[in-house]
């Protein structure tokens, strides 16, 4: 059974990571959204190649904070938390993305009330590991 996620932090989620100014500009979007449990999408543009069809790793690893934040947002106590911050990203770039949309896994490995370790793979289309990053982040 998949858990729901508290109304409050799903609209915190699309208010403050999904409509931020850098999500909208790459077009970033929500495939699924539970506690814990997040999937985003990031649609291929010319605009964030570095050469010819190959995605730039800034974008990958803008793709792997926004990720690494919304599951940290999506389990934690609205009634308690005021907000939360990036502290460490780790990218580890495994192969190109060549001219395709990308797809976030996540898993938060650990959670505690002052902040999460997350786990993002990100794959292509075809199932392939194009990225693993490890996203620690601060709640307050």
């Amino acid at each position: 059974m998949t858990a729901t996620i508290d109304p409050r932090i799903e609209s915190l989620v699309r208010k403050l990571l999904i409509a931020s100014p850098v999500a909208r500009h790459l077009g970033i979007t929500i495939n699924h959204l539970a506690p814990d449990d997040v999937r985003l999408r990031l649609p291929f543009a010319m605009e964030n190649v570095t050469v010819d069809r190959i995605v730039h790793g800034g974008v990958i690893a803008t793709l792997a904070d926004i990720a690494g934040a919304t599951a940290s947002a999506s389990g934690v106590d609205p009634a308690t938390v005021r907000g939360g911050a990036t502290q460490t990203l780790v990218v580890n770039y495994l192969r190109p993305a060549d001219g395709c949309d990308l797809e976030t896994s996540t898993r938060v490995l650990s959670r505690s009330r002052s902040g999460t370790v997350t786990s993002v793979e990100i794959h292509d289309p075809d199932g392939q590991l194009i990225a693993q990053a490890t996203v620690t982040s601060r709640i307050w």
